[in-house]
């Protein structure tokens, strides 16, 4: 299966979900975003709500108009309320790259290297991922060798303690998941050490069973070559629909 061509290819691409488990797990590596995640979020007793208002916000970000971004910026800024450090522009640069890296990296496991001038325009465009939420102007890194300069070194001082252990257990075995989710555990499980740097992966204590991540990325490689471009990316149309009907609602 080739590599997406453009932006809107890349951007509505249902099987990034699938790295969205690493980008968490890169997220607690920042203890305030882990003690925030820890004290206000639900994993275990609902993660596919956790998981749709994550995917709300980056389509409508990347792929929405002015309106669903403000629409979605406003609602993830009230959940911020009370959060200490929420809103502080070190964790929301780190929390949005995560969102960039995990995806070009998702990416390339399934479907090949992103083109260099595609991965120059995501590293940009994450830019609002950030900036929606009331990051500084100037805070994002310039270019994308600045982009892999600062998650270098963003990589080697994670510190990921006992609270982003406990939430990782949660993420990766939910106790809650409705029936129609729990067959797409075993393959999560299975590729997101995958997607990590070896010194995270061990900090987690999630080995790299190579046999395994091989036969669950050759049966979702497999899944996608088969699976129309329309039906890849029905999360983004759904979830984009449903935010527009929400902000017709508002009053004005």
């Amino acid at each position: 299966m080739r590599a997406a061509r453009d932006w809107p290819e890349y951007a509505a691409d249902g099987a990034l979900v699938l790295g969205g488990a690493a980008a968490i797990l890169l997220q607690l590596g920042d203890p305030v975003v882990a003690r925030g995640v820890a004290a206000h979020s639900a994993f275990a007793r609902d993660p596919l709500r956790r998981l749709e208002h994550t995917l709300a916000y980056v389509y409508a970000v990347s792929l929405g108009d002015d309106e669903l971004r403000r629409l979605v910026a406003g609602m993830v800024d009230g959940a911020h309320d009370g959060v200490p450090g929420a809103r502080d522009a070190e964790h929301q640069t780190w929390v949005a790259a995560t969102l960039c890296w995990t995806g070009m990296r998702t990416h390339a496991l399934l479907r090949g290297p992103v083109a260099a001038a595609l991965a120059d325009e995501i590293v940009a465009r994450s830019e609002r991922l950030a900036t929606a939420l009331q990051l500084p102007a100037g805070a994002w890194p310039a270019d994308r060798a600045a982009f892999d300069a600062y998650w270098d070194a963003r990589i080697l001082a994670l510190e990921i303690g006992a609270e982003a252990r406990e939430v990782a257990g949660q993420l990766l075995h939910p106790t809650a998941l409705p029936w129609w989710a729990r067959p797409a555990m075993p393959i999560v499980r299975a590729l997101t050490p995958a997607l990590l740097h070896p010194s995270v992966r061990a900090a987690y204590g999630l080995p790299l069973r190579r046999r395994r991540a091989a036969l669950a990325l050759a049966l979702v490689r497999t899944v996608l070559a088969i699976t129309p471009r329309r039906l890849r990316e029905l999360p983004s149309r759904r979830l984009l629909a449903r935010l527009r009907h929400h902000s017709s609602r508002k009053p004005r």
